[in-house]
């Protein structure tokens, strides 16, 4: 007859706990990147709202310089590749423009451009929202050549309002993602321990101390959640670089820095929920009766 290998304390099925919390850490990582790439694209859509600054008619050259300069250096004007969202736009590239919009020549019946020359400036997103909208407007009525200030006003407040609600929506559903993934993760680790039940309390008749029980549960229950943070990391970013390939516009909203935050955060869940959930594990059936055991 075979002999039958000693149960060793801490020891549970690996490979059904592991599989499990991966597949619960994977499915909030997705949530969290689709939660990041929703958060670019509403940067994108805001950084792409332009503010237009009309200018006094005739203005020499080197206050154009001064004006382009003083607004170059505005903190609300957005940035990319450390370059200013910043276009002159001369009158008669706006007739231009306004001959392609409408297909209509005014100058063939008018003797002058009635247009203005203009700056066209792009707004970093955190200043898009209707307050700093106004004082911005304001701010840049008084500077000196400056004729008027226009933004489709109802255009910004409307794709605001709709973001916000997209977002507030979408931290709603991740809330409770969240809860979810943690109380199944829970569970898992509380159905492997109910199996060492029996081992746990042989070990305290024993006189064996509480914390001698409780360490190499908690070790490896720790060790499990670690892996499993890593394989589910490893697997949302494979899943990525494949989205990527697949849509390739979605690399416009690529963010490495949040995504590798968003990955850490996947990984030190995995981590601390293992170890709580085996921490609370064992101590319920350090403290229940012997009855209740069965």
């Amino acid at each position: 007859m075979a002999a039958h290998r000693k149960k060793k304390l801490g020891s549970y099925p690996t490979f059904l706990v592991v599989f499990s919390i991966t597949l619960a850490l994977m499915v909030i990582g997705l949530f969290g990147l689709l939660l990041l790439h929703a958060h670019k694209l509403s940067e994108k859509v805001r950084e792409n709202l332009e503010v237009q600054v009309y200018l006094e008619r005739n203005l020499p050259e080197t206050e154009l310089l001064r004006l382009r300069q003083d607004l170059e250096h505005q903190p609300y004007v957005a940035e990319r590749g450390g370059q200013p969202q910043l276009r002159f736009v001369s009158k008669e590239d706006g007739a231009r423009e306004l001959l392609a919009t409408t297909g209509e020549d005014f100058r063939s019946f008018l003797d002058d451009n009635p247009l203005r020359d203009a700056f066209a400036l792009k707004i970093k997103p955190e200043y898009t929202d209707t307050t700093h909208l106004r004082l911005l407007s304001r701010s840049l009525s008084s500077q000196r050549g400056v004729f008027e200030v226009q933004y489709p006003k109802d255009l910004f407040v409307s794709i605001n309002q709709n973001l916000t609600r997209v977002s507030l929506v979408l931290l709603g559903f991740a809330a409770v993602l969240v809860v979810v993934v943690v109380v199944l993760i829970n569970n898992t680790i509380k159905l492997a321990m109910f199996s060492q039940r029996l081992l746990i309390r042989s070990m305290q008749l024993v006189g064996a101390t509480r914390f001698f029980i409780q360490q190499p549960f908690l070790r490896r229950a720790t060790w499990q959640g670690l892996g499993s943070g890593i394989l589910a990391a490893l697997l949302l970013v494979a899943a990525l670089q494949y989205a990527y390939l697949e849509v390739t516009q979605l690399r416009l909203l690529r963010d490495d820095y949040l995504t590798g935050l968003l990955l850490l955060g996947v990984v030190g869940l995995g981590t601390v929920i293992g170890f709580f959930s085996s921490y609370w594990a064992v101590n319920k059936y350090l403290n229940v009766s012997l009855d209740e055991l069965y």
